[in-house]
Formats: structure tokens, C-alpha cells, sequence
């Protein structure tokens, strides 16, 4: 390929989307993944997600900042170092959000991203297997599937949360994003649907799409107040490569913030501090991050789950079932069913989203995840809006340097009581027909554990990141002067530079983010297109 017309930075969730539809509207496209390719069974095969997750060859393994909220912890936040970034490493649940979520982004300045707006791109990049309505589509490029590790304490559990009350759903993703329903999760025949596998793999859209890994962008190059390449890093030399109409970054929340501000656009004060010439001044690069947290409730049951499938013969089913029809437990992700609840009255959507899974983790003594040996379940409680702004900054000028992450998971302790009005809600269902009969015991928070002190003091002490880090380059309107994009993703300020990933959202969706940072990649592209051909 001669010199392209867009480069797009970041391989992943939204960018090779974005990459992909770029090169099928005409547009000829250089995209550039520092990592390397999804083609490892670590990624495809569904169950080895712990493989990659943490492991630096697959992973950048982010450090962030000790946290006051969960007692100082410092955790390690994921983000794919690999061809299709989150979607070839997450946990594969296929979640779009509330429609008050898109239509929220709307009111906070976001225009044309309210509900109806996104729906048709949501419709547009799926091949849903419960087939095509006024909400869903079949034959786009990613797989949307039912689950196929199904065991029967999944639909007990869902016939128990609607005995406590919770209306049943037909499908969250469709009419009603409220209630219980099965997961449906990001797959194709059993293995894994990452946006590399349905927009790149097999393609090259008549030569217009090029894909260079393991090359690392070091800076966005900016002449005159335009973007017009990149410099990179890419067996051990340093290079420069130009785009002839622009430059779409889609590194993700933490990387993009980072690049922008390598580049000279962000907060003039901090581009100061580290000696970098200012391009723009653009004070929101790098705040407003925010992510879901949440905590687990752990039982032990007396049915079969997939720790006793993991295990000696049982284990050796499995691989035969997986080898020959792609089922079983090595397709599973990391929720079967799930429920999206109001915690309390006078919410305009729900704010606590219940997942249950039919297996449960213990940690060894490295703090690594591995099944429990007996028959256990696992209730992820996630807090959907939790209170809490964290930001991003540089450590250094050194373009190989990591961020500066700072964030507090639990904000405020309004945050802590709804995530205890959220156990409440999965214990409810534990003591409800016909879950009831099969549990044995409460492994966390434990049996003995329901004094309202001392479960605020659990949830600081035993929650988690959920890995959904969105905001920190936030779409907004021009008088905004913390928004980073406008409507169209165009950066303000500089010609010719888009940013389109999770760090655009001007505020967390309900859920898994993953469906949503697709979306965003594809429409985008449609904003990219248009600008181009307003601009021939």
C-alpha cells in the first residue's frame, strides 16, 4: 500500500471495527496494533481467558495507584495487548446497556448517541443466534451466542430470581434491558468472536486494508494543527509513517490519554510539567475515568457446576465434547445469566447488575484465580453508576512509560450501601425456590456475616474493579471545556484527528462495556466517512 488515508492506532474492540469499516467504505487504511495476533488458542478457545488475562504477552497488566477506598490495594487492570485488545481477552458477555444509558450521553452533550441513534449500529455489527427484530440483527461481524457450558442450577437460578421478584426478560439486549435472562456472550460456534476474528480475519477489503503488529505508535505527528501520521516503534527502530486525510486513535481508555498528551494535546499545566510542547489545550484528556466495582457472593451446592467438570474423568468429557461439538465447559464465559435490578425505588434505570456463574474461584497463595474442587456458584454484585472520577497522567515524556492511573473504585459511601443492598438481593434469591434446596453453604461473604456495619466494611475490604474503564477523552459539546471529542469524534481543536474506544463514553452504560466499545468503533466509522467526503 502507497501512502494511506487513515491511520488508525489501536487493533482492538473499537478499532478494528473502525479499521474494518473504514476499508469497506473506500477508505484505505494502515492499522497499527502493538501487540501481536489473536490466532493462539488462548484467546479462541472461550475457558482459557486466565491464560492471557495477566500475562505481559498478551496483556499491558496496567499498575494503578493504591486505592483509600478498598485500603490502599493497588490493582492491576487488563487491557489486550493483542489484535481485537478486550474483545480476544475478556470474558465474552455480550451486553448493550439501558436505553436511558445512550440517551443520557445525549443530555450530556453527546448528539446523535441517544438510544435510537446507536440502535441501528448495535443491529449492524451483530449475527445474533436468537435471530433478527426491531432490536437485534443477524449477519454482521460479530457473533452473538447462547451459551453453550449450560448446566441446571443456571435455570434454577433464573426461576429463583424470579420467585423473589425479579420479572423475567426475554432478552436484555432488546426490548427490555431489565430483569433476568440467560447471557448471551461474543461467540461463533463455540470459540471466541473477538472484533480481529469478525472484522479483519480473512480479509483485506480489496487491498485496502494493511494491519502492522508488535509496532508500537510513540506519538501522533501534528503539522500546521493537523494529524497527518504517527511515529513508531517496530522491531527495535524508530520510524515514521503519514496518512494523506488523518489519524483515528483507538488505543483505549488508558493508552489514548496517554498518546494524546505524548502528542502535546491535554492539560497544558501537566504537558508543562513534563516538558512537552503544547498542541491544544485540552483540560479533560485523562479525567473523568470511571468503572464499574463490585463483589462476589460465593455458595456451595450439592448440584453439578463446572468445578466438578473440570476435574479428573469428567475433565477429560469435557475436552472430548469441546473437540467434537464445540459445548461444554471449555466454551464458557465468565457469567451465565444475569439480572439488571433496581436496589431501591426512584432510580431512572437499574443500578445493580446480579451475574451469576455456574463455578466459582478461590485464590492461591500468588493471588491467582483457580477453581474451587467442589461444587460451588458465584453471584458477581456490580454497582452500574458508582459516584467515583479517577484520572489518567503521564509518568514521564518516555513514550514507553506507563500512565499514571488514580482512581477510587468505591467513591462515596452511598456507593458502599448499594452494593449491600445488592448482596441483600442475591442472598434473596439463594433463599428462593428452587435454588434453595441446593445450597449447602456461604463461603463469602459468609453465613455469619449480615450486620449492616459489617458488610459495608466487607464490601471495602473485598471489592473489585470490573475492568470497564471508560471516559477519560469524553465526547461533548464544544462550550464543554472538559469534553476531548465532539459528536462526530473529531478531537477539538486539531484537523484530522478522531479518537473512537471506550475513553469517548461521557459516562459508564450498564454492564459489560464490550458490545458498546464495538459500537462505537463502527459508528464512528460513519462519522470518519462522512468527514472525508465533505473534506474530498
Amino acid at each position: 500500500m502507497d501512502t494511506p488515508d487513515i491511520i488508525v492506532i489501536g487493533g482492538g474492540s473499537a478499532g478494528a471495527a473502525m479499521a474494518g469499516r473504514l476499508a469497506e467504505g473506500g477508505t484505505r487504511v494502515l492499522l497499527v496494533e502493538a501487540g501481536r495476533s489473536d490466532k493462539t488458542l488462548k484467546s479462541r478457545v472461550p475457558a482459557l481467558t486466565s491464560s492471557v488475562v495477566q500475562n505481559p504477552d498478551y496483556d499491558w497488566c496496567y499498575k494503578v495507584e493504591p486505592d483509600p477506598s478498598l485500603g490502599g490495594r493497588a490493582d492491576v487492570w487488563p487491557a489486550g495487548k493483542l489484535l481485537g485488545g478486550g474483545s480476544s481477552l475478556n470474558g465474552m458477555m455480550f451486553i448493550r446497556g439501558h436505553k436511558w444509558d445512550y440517551d443520557h450521553w445525549a443530555d450530556l452533550g453527546a448528539a446523535g448517541w441517544d438510544y435510537q441513534s446507536v440502535l441501528p449500529y448495535f443491529r449492524r455489527l451483530e449475527d445474533n443466534e436468537r435471530g433478527p427484530d426491531a432490536w437485534r440483527g443477524t449477519g454482521g461481524p460479530i457473533g452473538v451466542s447462547e451459551v453453550r457450558a449450560r448446566y441446571a442450577i443456571t435455570d434454577d437460578w433464573i426461576a429463583a430470581a424470579e420467585a423473589a421478584g425479579i420479572p423475567r426478560s426475554d432478552d436484555l439486549n432488546g426490548k427490555s434491558a431489565e430483569g433476568v435472562d440467560y447471557v448471551q456472550v461474543s461467540q461463533r460456534g463455540g470459540l471466541r468472536c473477538s472484533t480481529a476474528r469478525g472484522y479483519l480475519e480473512g480479509r483485506d477489503y480489496d487491498g485496502r486494508l494493511k494491519v502492522e503488529l508488535e509496532c508500537q505508535v510513540l506519538r501522533i505527528l501534528i503539522e500546521e494543527g493537523r494529524a497527518c501520521g504517527v511515529v513508531v516503534r517496530q522491531g527495535g527502530e524508530e520510524r515514521t509513517w503519514r496518512s494523506t486525510r488523518g489519524v483515528v486513535l483507538s488505543a483505549g481508555s488508558m493508552n489514548t490519554p496517554r498518546l494524546l498528551m505524548l502528542s502535546g494535546i491535554g492539560p497544558a499545566e501537566h504537558l508543562q510539567d513534563m516538558g512537552i510542547p503544547l498542541v491544544r489545550d485540552l483540560p479533560g484528556v485523562g479525567r473523568n475515568l470511571q468503572d464499574h466495582v463490585g463483589t462476589h457472593l460465593v455458595n456451595t451446592v450439592s448440584g453439578t457446576t463446572l468445578n466438578t467438570d473440570a476435574q479428573g474423568l469428567r475433565g477429560a468429557l469435557q475436552l472430548l465434547k469441546f473437540a467434537a461439538l464445540r459445548t461444554g465447559a471449555l466454551t464458557t464465559g465468565i457469567g451465565h445469566a444475569q439480572a439488571f435490578v433496581h436496589g431501591r425505588p426512584g432510580l431512572p434505570a437499574p443500578n445493580l447488575q446480579i451475574s451469576f456463574a455456574a463455578f466459582a474461584f478461590d485464590f492461591d497463595e500468588q493471588g491467582r484465580l483457580m477453581l474451587r474442587k467442589d461444587a460451588a456458584v458465584s453471584t458477581l454484585i456490580g454497582l452500574m453508576r458508582p459516584s467515583a472520577r479517577g484520572r489518567i497522567t503521564l509518568r514521564s515524556a518516555d513514550p514507553l512509560a506507563p500512565p499514571v492511573i488514580a482512581h477510587q473504585q468505591l467513591g462515596s459511601e452511598d456507593d458502599i450501601e448499594q452494593i449491600v443492598e445488592g448482596i441483600a438481593i442475591a442472598r434473596k434469591i439463594m433463599e428462593a425456590a428452587p435454588m434453595a434446596a441446593q445450597i449447602t453453604g456461604e463461603v463469602r461473604p459468609g453465613a455469619g456475616l449480615d450486620a449492616p456495619e459489617a458488610l459495608r466494611e466487607y464490601v471495602k475490604l473485598a471489592s473489585i474493579p470490573l475492568y470497564h474503564p471508560v471516559g477519560t477523552a469524553k465526547m461533548g459539546a464544544a462550550e464543554d471545556l472538559m469534553a476531548v471529542v465532539d459528536p462526530d469524534l473529531a478531537v477539538h481543536g486539531v484537523e484530522g484527528l478522531w479518537v473512537a474506544d471506550a475513553s469517548i463514553f461521557p459516562s459508564l452504560p450498564a454492564g459489560n462495556t464490550n458490545a458498546t466499545a464495538i459500537m462505537v468503533g463502527d459508528k464512528g466509522s460513519d462519522h470518519v466517512l462522512k468527514a472525508l467526503r465533505a473534506n474530498r
